[in-house]
Parts: C-alpha cells; structure tokens; sequence
C-alpha cells in the first residue's frame, strides 16, 4: 500500500514537471477568466464552464480541474433541442374533460362555483408549479423524467413514492383520455344512425375503448418518435377548434339550434346559469371539482423532456405557469360563454315551439320554446345538463370540435402512456422497492421499458371496463392531488433541513406557500373522497417507511438523509452526543502528527459516508519548531490531496486557548467560546475566489451564513481579472453565483497583481524568511540574486528557492496588502489555499506565503482548497 501511494506520488510529479516543459505556444490551453494568480500555469480561476458538465456526443465537454491536470481544453457548447414544455402542458391541460364535461359541470354548478373550481384547481396547480420550478432551478438534469428530477432535489425516498402515484395516476389517465375518445367517436356514429354490429350497445364504450387502447399500446411498442412532432399539430387543431367554438357562439341563432338549447348571448340566460342546480350522484361542489381537476394534472410534463431543453431551469418554470395560466383563462372563458348562451334543459324537438303559456318564466319562453313537459319527465336530451357534446352544437362546424376531442384525447393519452413506463422503469432500476425490479428492463438502443408498456396497458384496459369517465376522473384526482401534497412538502421539508444541495433560484419560490399547497391537496382529498383519501395517505407513508428504512443509495443531495451518530461511551463522543452533534469519530495513536495524519485520512468514515474536508488549525509557532515539524506540517496538505481530500486551513487572531481546549476535551458542559460562537450582526464575509477548486471556497461560507448567528452577515466575493477584461468578468461571475443559488449579490473584481509590494511588505517577508535561510540572509529589499547556491536540505529555503518563487512571493505580499485595504473589519476570511506542486518550494517558503497573508489581521482567516472535483453544479448526478 505505501508503494502503491509513493508510485502515486512520483507519477503526479512526473505529470507536473512535463507539462511545466511544453512550449507556451503549443496547444496552450486558454481561459477567458485569466486569475490572478498569473505566476501559476496550473491553478486557474473560477469558470462557469467548469461546473455546467454539458455533454455532447457523449463527451463531456466542461467539467471542474483535476488534481492531476489543472487545466482544460474543451469549452461548453449547449444544443437547443425539442417544443418547448409550455405546449406539451397545455396540450395536457387541454384534455377531454374541458370538451366533454366542462359545459356539464357549469350546468351543475352554475357559473359562479364553476369559476370557483376552475380557480381553485388553478392554485392547487399554481402553487405546485412553483414547487416544480424550484425543484428545476436547484438543479440542471440531463437526463431522466419528473421522478428523476424529484429525487435528485428531494431524495429518493419522496421520489420513489411520488414516482409511484404518478405512474399509477399516468396509467390510469390513459384510460380517462380513451374512454374520451370513444364517446366521442360513439356520439358521431350515433348522429349519423351508424350500429355497431354484434355488439351490445350497454358495452359499445368498452369495447371501443379497448379497441383504441390497443392501437395506443402498437403505436408505442412500435415507435414513438413521431409523437414529438405530433405534438405541434394537436395543438393547433385545438387551437382552431377553440376558434370554430367561438365563432359559432356568435352566429345568428335558428329553430333547429333553439330546439337543442342554444339561444345565443342572452342575458337572461347568463343570470339563469350563473347559480347551481345540482342533480345525479355526482350532485355537489367537491363532487365536481373531483371530475374537473383531472384536466388540470398536465403541469409536470415538462419534466419529461427536461433532457431536450437548452436552459430546462429556465424554459419549465415559464412554460409550466404560462401553461396554468392560459388553461386556466380558456377554461373560464369557455364556461363564461356556453353559460351565456345555452340554457340547462331542451328536448331538441320542434314541436315544443310556440306552446308557451303564461306560467312559464324560463329564459326560452320569451322566443316562443317551452321544454317545461320534457324537464318535468326528465326526459330531455340536450342543453348543457343532458348532453356531454355541447360544445359541438354551439360551434359553427361541429366536426372541427370534434377532432379537437380526438386531438386532445389522443395527445394526452399517448402522452401518458410513454411517461408511466418511463417513471415505473426509472423506479425499478433504481431498487428502490421490491418485487418491481422485472418492469426495469429495457429493451433496444434507447432501453424502451416494453413490459412497462404491457404493465400500463393491464392498468388502463382495467379502468376502461367501468366505462364511467366520471369515475376514473374522480380517481385520478385523488392520487394526482396526493402526489401534489408530497411534491410541495417536499419543497418544504427541503428548506427546513437546511440541506446545502436545496438553493432554488427560482424568484416567486416560497417555503411557506408550498407548506400551504401540501395542507390545501391534503384538505381536499379528505372532502372529496374522506376513506380515500385515508387509504392514499396510508399508502404514502407506507412507501416513505419502507425508503427510509432500506436507505437506497441512489443519489445525493437529499432533504431526508442524514449521516448517523456513531453510539460510543468515550468522553469525546459524549461530547458531540450532549451537543447533537452528529458525527464519526476514529481514535488514532500515531508518533507523529504527519503519520497520524496519514492513517487517519484513510480509515475515517464508514462504507462510502467518508469525509472529503482536512480542517487544521494554522501552525502558529511554526517559526519557533525545528524545520522538520514545518516540513511535516505543509507535508500534511500534500497528503491530503494525495488521497483526494479537499483542504482546510483555519487561523484565529490569537489561536485557541490551551486552556479552553483543554476544558473542551474533559467536560462535557463547556465549548471552546470563539467569534463562531457569538453573533455577528452585520459583518461581511469576504470570500476570495482566487482559484478553481470545485466550488468548496464558495460552499463553506454559504453554510456558514445559514446558521442563525451568522445569518446577517453579507458574503462579499472578490475574484481577479486582467485590467482589460474587469467587466466581462464581473458578469460572468455574477451570472454563476446566481445558477449556483448562493444569494451571494455583492461581487468585486480586482486587477490582477502584477505590481512591485510595499517596502514595508518587503521587510516583513524578509524577516520572515532570516528565520529558516540555509546561510546569511540575501541584502535587504534584494530578493533576486545572481549567484545560485546548491540546493538546500529539506525544509530550509535557499536563494534558488527565492529566485524560482520569486514572482509568488511578490503577488502574496500583494495580495496582503489587498487584504488590509479591503477586509480588515470583515467578521471572516475565507480564501483559495495557495496550491503548489509536490518539492516546488521548501516548507518554510510556503509557510511564510500563509504568514504573509494572513499576519495583522484582526479577523480570522480560512485558507480553503477543494479536491477538483464539482461541490457546486448546475446539474444533477
């Protein structure tokens, strides 16, 4: 093992010293943020390239620098593709209910409670699209469906769960949309005296819809791509059919029209529809909320072409709420007009005219129609509460509304059967539960889930035997509003855990409106449907139990997953267990620190929940000790990075008090008492950002700053760039904090350091290194000498090692004095741990570089570098 990491060593030195021998002009790689640090050929500035991870072709094209390579040759390049999500929304939106039930349910209700539905399905759906765009902006998903996007925001526990209701609820509105499209179809055949033979007209429905469910299930089996470009079609048949129903509710009227209803705009026609007149089992309010809110459950397909959008944390939350938005103004407007302009009850014939007599005071009666007998005898066939078609009839070509029901039905249908198969295999090949692991196989180039397919055929062809669409509307509402209860908890769980991986960016995104979402869907369910919704509920928690207890490691980044506290009777660990503080802790006897330091980096942690931070205190006697605890000290960091740690270097005006540290380790009553401990009002923060590291320099103060003692304080966040590029710099930085969702505002671009330090600067670093000099110290404010001694032993610095450093050891005396200038009132520092090849300098020269930095300051100072890999993304793993 100890070969093994020597071998390891000598190779990365190896790497660094022939890429250090290339010519400068030979496929040198090149970056628009130049840093500061123009000594380095390594070490490069922040990039929002860096933490995009786009692929194309397969290949990544921009990711966060290794330790092994510093640089990168590739830039990141977007490839806009697919309809924007809005369409497939609203064409989801736009489903059979508004054709064939809309006008029904604003007979029953009236259109007043009609607009109350439609209005409080749309906050239902409102609120949950915000939910939907928080969970979107908190992170880039290149692949995967809604579950997918869930999960790796929320964690698998509430994915899974909700990934379960969507597919059953997507399974089943497979049926909806089909019994749709065979009452449609059964309705034309009916008014144009076509039979189906041999068949029973009390079955006509299911037969028909098995028919259609077959092709659907052919259609997808065989192929799927067509669907896409489909899509565009449907939607402006819709379209059209929408303006044929309008431009038939203002055409003259006829007695043939009358007959049926439609009288056109009359006033007293509005004032006559505008109250309820409940009748039938489904006779109340929730009971036709029940039916309507199964067209209002389009609001996460969007999610399902995530992988298709260029920007999908900026195109799914637009398109989603334009989505609501104008479903919802076509579904006010459509009620608003047929209740204008068609009255409840209408026999449809033309013997009912001119009988009317002095009693009658229906609307109809003032044109000379009295359909009094045939409402008494329940027998009347048309007008909105006797036939499902209404909208046909009012509009100018009946067979144009028509084929809008079919678009609709079949968009939605065909939608929902490729998305349930989708989600259930993405649940099954993420074990998530049991049993369901034989639907996860794919089938093909693109893993088509084929048994998932025969799976949501089973489901849907189960449904259409009720023949009811009633009854499966009412049944998709309840699971839809029970996934919606969980997608907006979630969000609120998500921000009450305080978990590091949930910074929505998303501007309208509230904690506290999606908790009042998941109360309102909860609420709801239990009016609609009290013992189902219990069952549903019982269902849910049924799901979490099982995820929380199995602990899937599927992902990170959860709201719910939490490391475990190790139960010891140690005095230690009865100290972080009084606190509630919830850690590992590993006992390491050792004869020196670095060795310590070595045996402990490698056994910590447990499985894969290892750490990836090395916090040390900084070494304030380091002029003081023998070079070789210097040597030992700056070897740690190197070890460190070795074994793929990210670096923390932590140095308090003053240090710890021994005898505070002492009290800390024997009593489990007391804490060492430090400026972390006590509030800090309105301090800022200043974070330089001098060096790409993956994003730990900026994670840090961003935790930091949301505990409750620092939660006022400012981040302040200063980066470098060439004289000539501040402004595009400034932008660009700023454009990455905010797809980071750090809430960091305040951004200052220094010129880069290419100056001569301060004779002051000077004196001191000079000092500084008389103490460690391997002979007499080199002439005071001459740190370039002509003669090149031998190399010095280990750990002691030479004149070669100054003339070779020259250049850092300048810009760190400069970047002191930017320090005093800037963040001397700061409450804390947190800056890019300088980060140096293996034996490019001695211990105590880069120990100085530290001292240079961060001596005089009254503020603490935290000296950060991360392990090159992406803490921070835009994207989902």
């Amino acid at each position: 093992m100890a070969s093994q990491q020597r071998d390891y060593k000598a190779s990365t030195l190896s790497f660094h010293q022939e890429e250090e021998e290339q010519p400068s002009g030979r496929d040198s790689p090149k970056c628009s943020l130049c840093p500061c640090l123009t000594y380095k050929d390594k070490d490069t500035g922040p990039s929002s390239g860096f933490y995009a991870r786009s692929m194309v072709l397969g290949w990544l094209c921009c990711s966060c620098l290794s330790l092994e390579a510093l640089h990168s040759n590739t830039t990141e390049r977007c490839m806009p593709r697919g309809e924007p999500p809005k369409i497939r929304c609203m064409l989801h939106m736009w489903s059979v209910i508004l054709y064939l039930r809309l006008p029904w349910i604003t007979a029953q209700a009236g259109i007043g409670l009609t607009w109350l539905i439609i209005l409080l399905s749309a906050s239902v759906t409102a609120i949950t699209g915000m939910s939907i765009s928080a969970i979107s902006t908190n992170s880039k998903v290149k692949a995967g469906s809604k579950s997918f996007l869930i999960s790796r925001s929320l964690g698998p526990e509430l994915g899974g769960s909700i990934g379960i209701i969507f597919a059953f609820a997507s399974s089943v509105a497979v049926a909806m949309h089909t019994v749709g499209f065979a009452e449609t179809l059964l309705d034309l055949l009916r008014d144009h005296k076509v039979q189906l033979l041999n068949i029973d007209p009390e079955n006509e429905l299911q037969v028909v819809g098995m028919v259609i469910v077959t092709i659907l299930l052919g259609v997808a089996l065989a192929s799927v791509e067509w669907e896409s470009k489909a899509q565009i079609i449907f939607f402006f048949l819709i379209l059209l059919s929408f303006i044929n129903y309008l431009l038939g509710t203002l055409l003259p009227t006829n007695p043939s029209r009358q007959a049926t209803g439609f009288f056109g705009y009359q006033g007293s026609i509005l004032l006559e529809n505008m109250v309820p007149q409940w009748c039938g089992p489904e006779g109340s309010f929730f009971g036709m909320f029940s039916i309507f809110f199964s067209s209002a459950t389009g609001l996460l397909t969007g999610t399902n072409i995530s992988e298709d959008l260029k920007d999908p944390a900026t195109a799914i939350p637009k398109g989603t709420l334009l989505a609501i938005m104008w479903t919802t103004l076509s579904y006010l407007g459509i009620s608003a007009t047929i209740g204008s302009c068609m009255i409840r009850d209408a026999s449809g014939n033309m013997t009912d005219m001119g009988v009317w007599n002095g009693s009658c005071l229906r609307p109809e009666c003032q044109y000379g129609w009295d359909f009094s007998s045939c409402r008494e005898r329940g027998s009347c066939l048309y007008g909105l509460s006797n036939h499902y078609q209404a909208m046909s009839m009012v509009s100018a070509f009946s067979p144009l509304t028509s084929a809008g029901v079919f678009c609709a039905a079949l968009s939605s249908a065909l939608s929902c059967f490729v998305s349930a198969p989708k989600v259930f295999q993405w649940l099954c090949q993420d074990k998530l539960y049991p049993v369901i692991g034989f639907f996860g196989k794919g089938y093909g180039k693109k893993h088509e889930p084929l048994r998932g397919y025969l799976f949501t055929f089973l489901i849907a062809v189960g449904f259409i035997l009720t023949g009811d669409l009633n009854t499966i509307a009412a049944i998709i509402s309840n699971f839809y509003l029970c996934s919606y209860a969980l997608v907006n908890f979630g969000c609120f769980h998500a921000f009450l855990s305080q978990s590091p991986g949930w910074r929505p960016s998303f501007c309208w995104y509230s904690p506290w409106l999606s908790l009042l979402g998941s109360l309102l869907c909860l609420l709801i369910m239990f009016l609609l449907n009290w013992w189902a919704a219990l069952i549903a509920v019982l269902l849910i928690l049924l799901l979490l139990f099982y995820a929380f207890h199995k602990k899937p490691d599927v992902n990170r980044g959860s709201s719910v997953q939490e490391p475990q506290a190790i139960q010891e009777s140690e005095n230690h660990v009865n100290w972080l267990n009084v606190r509630k503080i919830r850690s590992f802790y590993t006992v390491i006897s050792a004869p020196r620190l670095r060795s310590g330091a070595q045996s402990l980096m490698q056994v910590a942690g447990l499985g894969q929940l290892k750490p990836n931070l090395l916090v040390l205190g900084y070494k304030q006697n380091w002029q003081e000790v023998q070079i070789s605890a210097v040597e030992d000290y700056v070897g740690i960091l190197h070890d460190a990075l070795d074994y793929n740690y990210g670096v923390c270097i932590l140095r308090m005006p003053g240090g710890l008090s021994p005898a505070t540290q002492h009290q800390a380790q024997v009593s489990l009553h007391r804490q060492p008492q430090t400026l972390f401990q006590s509030r800090q009002g309105w301090r800022t923060v200043d974070v330089y950002w001098l060096s790409d590291d993956g994003g730990l320099t900026m994670l840090i103060p961003y935790l930091l700053t949301h505990t409750q003692k620092w939660a006022r304080c400012p981040v302040r966040v200063f980066v470098s760039s060439p004289r000539e590029q501040l402004e595009d710099k400034h932008k660009e930085i700023h454009s990455l904090l905010r797809r980071f969702s750090l809430g960091f505002q305040h951004v200052t671009v220094l010129p880069e350091l290419t100056g001569k330090p301060q004779e002051t600067s000077q004196k001191a670093f000079e000092d500084l290194v008389a103490l460690h000099w391997l002979q007499k110290p080199p002439p005071k404010g001459n740190l370039e000498s002509t003669s090149l001694n031998t190399p010095a032993p280990s750990g002691y610095i030479s004149e070669q090692d100054l003339q070779a450093n020259q250049k850092q050891s300048e810009w760190h005396m400069c970047l002191h004095e930017v320090l005093r200038q800037y963040s001397q009132d700061a409450a804390l520092i947190v800056m890019s741990l300088p980060l140096i090849p293996r034996s490019a300098c001695p211990g105590a020269l880069y120990m100085t570089w530290l001292e240079m930095l961060s001596r005089g300051l009254t503020s603490p100072i935290a000296f950060i570098h991360g392990k090159q890999q992406d803490l921070l993304t835009t994207y989902c793993q």
